[in-house]
């Protein structure tokens, strides 16, 4: 997987200062142009935890439901993940995110898949909907994350 480099023309991250402002990022996975859309999507390694929290059932008539969400949640978390340590940080040092939803019921399954980034203490977090994204329809979630590094 690669790691979070945009698509597009813009800085992934900048640092000003104490901080390092990431810019929203998406479950387009870069490598084959297109939104992450299910378990099949993400590493076989995220899978055990996700197994944990409940989901990757087995069970088509649940896995297809919840799939899109539970596998683009991980990816997005895990490109903030690879940001923080491009930038010389880690997770705990990411104290605030905005997460934007196409359909609000989807933040329930994005904050179980967010525990697993953040186990002990979770950021400042806003919460969004938001009628669609860019690329397209299939991406229904983006996250923006700061994070604090002081000198």
């Amino acid at each position: 997987m690669t790691t979070g480099i945009p698509m597009a023309h813009y800085a992934a991250a900048r640092r000003v200062g104490d901080f390092v402002f990431m810019s929203g990022v998406v479950a387009v996975d870069p490598t084959i142009r297109r939104a992450v859309c299910s378990y099949e999507d993400i590493p076989m390694s995220a899978l055990p935890a996700l197994r944990k929290l409940g989901y990757v059932t087995g069970q088509m008539s649940v896995d297809v439901y919840e799939a899109p969400i539970v596998s683009q949640s991980w990816f997005v978390l895990d490109r903030i993940r690879q940001l923080a340590r491009e930038n010389g940080g880690d997770m705990a040092d990411v104290v605030k995110l905005v997460q934007y939803f196409r359909q609000l019921p989807h933040y329930a399954h994005y904050n179980r898949v967010r525990s697993l980034f953040y186990p002990n203490n979770p950021p400042v977090s806003t919460v969004v909907e938001v009628s669609r994204f860019l690329p397209g329809d299939e991406v229904l979630v983006e996250v923006e994350a700061t994070m604090y590094l002081p000198r």
